[in-house]
């Protein structure tokens, strides 16, 4: 899922893009592994929007109240048009979806499988924490892209309305019984290992991604920047655990 408030976000560097992030779609895709990276980027992408859609209408089962209920459905149907817009741009540059996102289902699959909530507090916690941080790395990677293909994939990770309603939530059940704090604190460090774990798995098995991220193709990260990168999704981690009112 994708919703995290401005504050949330990991800073990254504000200059003005070079290369193929200042490109368009059609002039950066003449390179055919760049295309295959793409492809593999908006598969991952599209099949994390289906899922997250189920997963809402999973939550919702666990809604406390019919009003929980309403906003989680309001919040799948908006995961749903992100997938739709994800499907469409594949249709549009030739490439059948399906066959796009299959290689990311039995990774993604695993991940929600190991971490599936055992109430609808740790559900809330898993949608704002968890998901976040593959949002963050998302972003991350967007900077390094075409024009055309980087709005896309900021406007599919915008917010969908999850972060103050989770935020909300999880406030007042700790408010009510404080030892609910410690639990979700330990789940949500659980979910960020396995977050990060699963997110490493993805781009290690898919040649053109990995490839671009290290520089091989667009202007990938260096080691370095690879560091830097991972304590900014740390940071925005300890910020969405602060607002949640849980120890990092």
């Amino acid at each position: 899922m994708r919703f995290m408030t401005s504050s949330d976000k990991p800073e990254t560097a504000s200059a003005e893009p070079t290369g193929v992030a200042a490109q368009d779609w059609a002039r950066a895709a003449a390179d055919p592994q760049y295309r295959a990276a793409v492809v593999d980027l908006l598969g991952a992408l599209a099949y994390g929007e289906l899922a997250a859609f189920e997963r809402l209408a999973e939550d919702a089962k666990l809604a406390p109240s019919l009003a929980d209920k309403a906003e989680l459905a309001k919040m799948a149907s908006s995961e749903f048009q992100h997938f739709e817009r994800l499907r469409n741009r594949l249709t549009e540059i030739g490439e059948d979806a399906a066959q796009a996102m299959e290689p990311f289902v039995a990774a993604l699959d695993g991940f929600h499988r190991q971490t599936a909530p055992s109430d609808w507090l740790e559900g809330l916690v898993k949608a704002y924490v968890g998901d976040s941080i593959a949002s963050d790395f998302y972003r991350e990677v967007a900077a390094r892209l075409d024009a055309d293909t980087r709005e896309l994939v900021l406007a599919v990770l915008d917010d969908t309305g999850h972060a103050g309603f989770a935020v909300d939530r999880v406030r007042a059940a700790i408010d009510a019984d404080p030892r609910v704090g410690g639990r979700l604190a330990l789940w949500a460090r659980r979910l960020m290992g396995e977050a990060l774990s699963q997110s490493q798995r993805v781009v290690a098995d898919r040649d053109a991604l990995s490839t671009m991220l290290v520089g091989g193709v667009a202007d990938g990260f260096d080691l370095a920047e690879v560091g830097r990168m991972f304590s900014r999704i740390t940071e925005a981690h300890t910020k969405r655990m602060a607002a949640l009112g849980l120890a990092a």
